[in-house]
């Protein structure tokens, strides 16, 4: 599933970011009004989130022309406490409201709320394809596809990828990993960690020597970038 956020400060936006993505979203983030609306219009999305302060244009125009081309179901957020601006909002077609500061749980669930419920409006099906640049991970088949084609992965394999993709762009140490995948109380070899990643590396990467998806950060592990 793929979420817009539109938010002009930084570290908000990776919060929300961060909380979606642990739930399986992955996130496109703009930090003005003009990318905002541009990358709402440009590209699909399953839901935006849009802050109503923006710089260049902001959140009530963003939002009035997105209503004029599309339904996607969109969250506003404010640090106004006002009922004004709740009200103007809603009168311009956001299908929720959220004032800052927030419980970032809330907002995952208010998200997954909203999908769930345009799906059973439109009739769409709901999609569980995690999609990152030409790889795709097929959760409901447990299938992975690189440029168009399956991949065979072992159990534990997929189970690593998909880790690695829904926790983008962080820093795990191999031995995180190995108790998330493998579990704490299994017994084992960390290297069995190293092992796995180059088998995935193998598998996914155009050139395993130069991976594009799992980067090893000398002294620290792993991460997968987004």
């Amino acid at each position: 599933m793929k979420i817009l956020i539109v938010e002009d400060d930084r570290s908000i936006a990776e919060l929300e970011r961060d909380y979606l993505a642990l739930d399986g979203y992955d996130c496109d983030i703009a930090e003005d009004g003009v990318t905002g609306l541009r990358m709402a219009l440009g590209h699909s999305y399953d839901l935006i989130i849009l802050d109503i302060m923006l710089p260049g244009m902001d959140g009530f125009e963003v939002l009035k022309r997105i209503r004029a081309e599309k339904e996607t179901p969109l969250i506003l957020l404010s640090a106004k406490q006002e009922d004004f601006d709740k009200i103007r909002g809603l009168g311009l077609g956001a299908d929720d409201y959220m004032t800052k500061p927030f419980s970032p749980g809330e907002l995952v669930a208010r998200v997954g709320s909203h999908i769930e419920r345009y799906s059973r409006l439109t009739g769409v099906k709901r999609s569980n394809i995690l999609r990152i640049r030409s790889l795709e991970i097929d959760r409901d088949e447990h299938v992975v596809r690189a440029g168009g084609k399956a991949v065979p992965l072992t159990a534990k394999e997929y189970d690593l990828l998909l880790f690695f993709a829904e926790n983008p762009n962080r820093v795990f140490s191999r031995e995180q990993l190995f108790e998330r995948i493998w579990g704490e109380d299994s017994f084992g070899d960390l290297a069995t960690v190293t092992v796995h990643v180059r088998r995935i590396r193998e598998k996914i990467e155009p050139d395993a020597a130069n991976p594009q998806y799992i980067e090893t950060v000398w002294g620290a592990g792993y991460r997968f970038r987004a």
